[in-house]
């Protein structure tokens, strides 16, 4: 097991920082704030960045294979078209419960996941959405849906309910999922599971929500690698770059009452390994 050392990839305040992507048409990092209502972009190539802010709470952003973004929203999923105009895919508003982490599965659905805002447990689901807006419901009894990703065969998709200290496993096939079971389960102490992401070698790297931490575990659950990090809070992770070697990792400054002078910014750790090329949406 090793430690690998992390560099800051842009300095900022994010609130609750999260779900980056790598938007490999576009050639830059999507990563979102939540709470703070915004979608972020960076060009590593040129340092470039925009912000763009959203009307509601927004739990993740992936790009479309027609171009454009699409967001899971407090009160549904939206389409933003390349120019810029919005519209709602699927519009399902359900009082005191908004989006969280999505994930985009080799077919190009959209896996979308909610929580209420208390975390109440059952209060949260996990949604396949296709582009035609259709919705099937894949778990109805989650409290805080966060982390998703697939194999590099897609046939297991990883799957974690952040209070569970969980990374659960499913098999997959033709956009179903079964014989859910246990691949790790967090010790006390060292933080929640929050986002994820699967490399090339099949291996689940997970970030550590009040862990300060991102670990690298193998196909049969075995810890390999551990990223330290200066901030307690750490969201989610994800390879981007032009060779898909450098993990991108979102973390969040929101109920800390002295925050780490980092804290809410996105930290790279340049050649850390081989990411798998990500689907985008299509629709």
């Amino acid at each position: 097991m090793t430690t690998t050392p992390y560099e800051i990839a842009v300095r900022a305040e994010a609130e609750l920082g999260e779900g980056p992507t790598w938007d490999a048409e576009a050639g830059r990092l999507l990563w979102i704030d939540i709470l703070g209502c915004r979608v972020h972009t960076y060009d590593p190539a040129t340092g470039r960045r925009t912000v763009r802010r959203t009307e509601q709470h927004v739990g993740a952003v992936k790009p479309r294979a027609g171009g454009g973004l699409v967001l899971n929203l407090r009160d549904g999923v939206g389409l933003l078209d390349p120019d810029g105009g919005f519209r709602w895919l699927h519009r399902e508003p359900v009082p005191g419960r908004r989006a969280n982490d999505a994930a985009v599965a080799p077919d190009g659905s959209l896996w979308a996941g909610t929580m209420r805002y208390d975390e109440a447990p059952g209060g949260g689901t996990l949604s396949r959405i296709t582009g035609d807006g259709s919705v099937e419901v894949v778990l109805d009894d989650v409290a805080v849906s966060n982390g998703t990703g697939w194999s590099p065969d897609g046939r297991l998709m990883y799957y974690i309910d952040s209070p569970t200290r969980r990374v659960d496993v499913f098999d997959h096939a033709d956009g179903r999922v079964s014989g859910r079971r246990t691949l790790v389960e967090i010790e006390d102490g060292a933080g929640f599971p929050d986002g994820l992401t699967v490399d090339a070698d099949g291996c689940v790297w997970v970030a550590l929500w009040q862990g300060s931490a991102v670990r690298r575990y193998t196909p049969q659950g075995r810890l390999d690698r551990v990223i330290e990090l200066p901030v307690p809070l750490v969201t989610a992770c994800a390879f981007g770059g032009a060779g898909l070697s450098d993990l991108y990792i979102t973390t969040a400054r929101v109920g800390l009452t002295e925050p780490p002078a980092p804290a809410g910014s996105l930290f790279v750790v340049p050649g850390a390994g081989k990411g798998l090329a990500q689907p985008a949406f299509q629709g």
